[in-house]
């Protein structure tokens, strides 16, 4: 049975007219339910600044240095920056008429030029000349600045060729006007009729009252996704669920928040339907590229859990309390973060109190970091929106590598102060000095993940293993754990599929027409077994001769294994710290 015919009450509606369609997309039937109607969504905590405002997207790393802000005032003058600061919108403060006139102009002005860049600034001169990154790069976008070279860009991919219509998955972003924002394969303009045809069957089923959600075809699988004024759609030959595809464009979609904030999204379109909005993300497709990366080959985005790096739990307790005593007001969240997993997190008590913060926001941060060398320069005081958290306001991020020139090992302080920077840099200078003391960077480097054959069960290859029985469940990060890919998962495409069984494992279990709490699965080459309890969640992989009986078997002595290690492989208690908040603020409505 097609997908579209599993919910009772979805209605299916002939494309009329294929030939208006990309090929992908020819002879299918469209899925949409009446019930997902969407509704006008009011911001209460909104960022009190315009996207051209350079406060905070412009920090001055060093006041005393003439050089650089010198530089910083050119690049003022380029971008023609407008600010308003007696605006305040996340406090909740009612605008005058001519203050709203007022803002309206700075938005106009902002519209109009290429104000909104995500801009960093380097703190460190000599160590960015080291690396041949220079004064250029550090008023250079926060994508571009110091990016190493990489693979070959699919930007200027020809679009017509058939190469391009064989890539397993495509990601369009656009407005409601059916203005390009970014596509992972090809140059926007070269997809502006596509996205076009895209938005008219968008705007053609919401004539209707109702919402596109899907589009089925023998091959592909077409998922829609409308956010505000954008729209964002997947176009799959994978094997993947539509929720785990409308997941993917979620978190490209929060990426691009992370970046402006939902607040500035939503105003700039209102006053202006058919803004390019690829003025303000210049130079960020490699974040997104990024993204789209981890999203096909790191399965914590498909468990939305975090994967913690396997640490002695008395070396993992004397970093949390390195990052307690390192403390100052307005501080929220110290993240210790080596080989792009977690070590340990300590955050503030009345944040915990208020919210937590999400394994979502967690990734967007970690692959905002892992876009640019420009991180591994120096010392970085950047904006920074965490959707999951707050998606109309900005914290502000202090981040520095500990371990130069290696740079596995990077410290992340968010703060709600803009002012802020010299008081978490005493922090992190505290912070070194602590870690000197004990040789922890020392401890830090001998670590690793684990492999397979620790756990002691014959003929398991692999596993993901995500608990929900931790203490203090509600206010801390889902985590996972996973042994490293191995024989016969050596090569990259042997280890995508894997990861595709797994996905597909996934969707079944999790699927909203009937899902399943246990699946035994023998495939060519392996066998799967995926159970879902409430206190746990996981997949295992054997060798393919492995029967029912055994496997469940070995999945008992397995979870015996991880029982005896979870003080190694989790966080088991977050540790929390206490500062004097400003009283003129609060941790979550005004970070920005």
């Amino acid at each position: 049975m097609d997908q579209s015919q599993e919910s009772g009450n979805m209605e299916e509606v002939r494309i009329c007219d294929p030939s208006i369609l990309p090929q992908c997309l020819d002879q299918t039937d469209v899925a949409y339910s009446d019930s997902d109607v969407p509704s006008e969504n009011h911001c209460v905590n909104e960022d009190h600044r315009t996207p051209s405002d350079p406060e905070g997207l412009l920090e001055s790393a060093d006041p005393t240095s003439v050089e650089i802000c010198q530089q910083q005032e050119l690049l003022r003058d380029m971008l023609k920056l407008q600010t308003d600061e007696d605006r305040s919108l996340c406090a909740g403060a009612s605008e005058t008429d001519s203050g709203k006139a007022s803002e309206d102009s700075a938005l106009a002005d902002s519209v109009h030029d290429d104000s909104g860049e995500f801009v960093v600034t380097m703190l460190a001169q000599g160590k960015m000349e080291e690396q041949g990154i220079g004064m250029e790069g550090a008023l250079s976008s926060l994508s571009e600045t110091g990016t190493p070279p990489g693979p070959p860009s699919h930007r200027n991919e020809d679009v017509t060729a058939e190469s391009w219509r064989q890539h397993r998955k495509h990601v369009f972003v656009l407005s409601e006007a059916g203005k390009p924002i970014y596509s992972r394969y090809g140059s926007e303009e070269a997809l502006s009729s596509t996205m076009g045809v895209m938005m008219a069957l968008v705007s053609f089923v919401q004539s209707g009252d109702n919402i596109i959600r899907s589009v089925y075809s023998d091959e592909h699988t077409v998922v829609f996704m409308q956010r505000g004024p954008l729209v964002l759609v997947s176009v799959s030959s994978s094997r993947q669920s539509e929720q785990q595809l409308r997941n993917e464009l979620l978190y490209v979609y929060n990426q691009i928040v992370s970046m402006l904030t939902q607040a500035s999204i939503t105003r700039i379109f209102e006053h202006k339907k058919n803004y390019d909005l690829r003025r303000l993300l210049a130079g960020s497709e490699k974040i997104l590229d990024g993204l789209l990366n981890l999203v096909d080959s790191d399965p914590s985005l498909l468990l939305s859990a975090v994967h913690c790096l396997p640490l002695a739990s008395s070396l993992r307790d004397s970093l949390s309390q390195i990052l307690q005593k390192a403390i100052t007001p307005n501080l929220v969240f110290s993240i210790l973060i080596a080989k792009n997993q977690l070590l340990t997190i300590v955050q503030e008590k009345m944040v915990i109190d208020d919210a937590r913060l999400e394994p979502a926001d967690l990734h967007l941060l970690l692959n905002l970091i892992g876009a640019s060398s420009a991180f591994q320069a120096g010392e970085i005081w950047t904006p920074i929106c965490l959707p999951s958290f707050n998606p109309d306001c900005y914290f502000y991020a202090y981040i520095s590598y500990l371990d130069p020139p290696e740079c596995t090992v990077c410290l992340v302080l968010l703060s709600t102060d803009k002012e802020a920077f010299y008081s978490v840099a005493e922090c992190k200078r505290r912070i070194e000095e602590a870690m000197q003391t004990q040789n922890a960077l020392s401890s830090i480097a001998k670590a690793h993940s684990y492999s397979v054959s620790q756990v002691g069960v014959s003929d398991l290859r692999h596993f993901m293993y995500k608990p929900f029985d931790v203490p203090d469940n509600h206010r801390q990060l889902t985590q996972f754990t996973s042994p490293e890919m191995e024989a016969p998962y050596n090569s990259e495409e042997e280890q995508m599929r894997l990861l595709d069984l797994y996905r597909d494992m996934h969707g079944r279990i999790h699927s909203t027409s009937r899902p399943l709490k246990l699946i035994y699965h023998v495939a060519e080459r392996e066998t799967l077994l995926a159970w879902v309890t409430s206190k746990f969640e996981l997949y295992t992989c054997f060798s393919p001769l492995v029967t029912k009986t055994s496997a469940i078997n070995a999945i008992t002595k397995l979870l015996r294994w991880i029982k005896k290690e979870e003080d190694r492989l989790f966080i088991r208690y977050p540790p929390k710290y206490s500062t004097t908040p400003n009283p003129s603020k609060s941790s979550k409505g005004d970070a920005h």
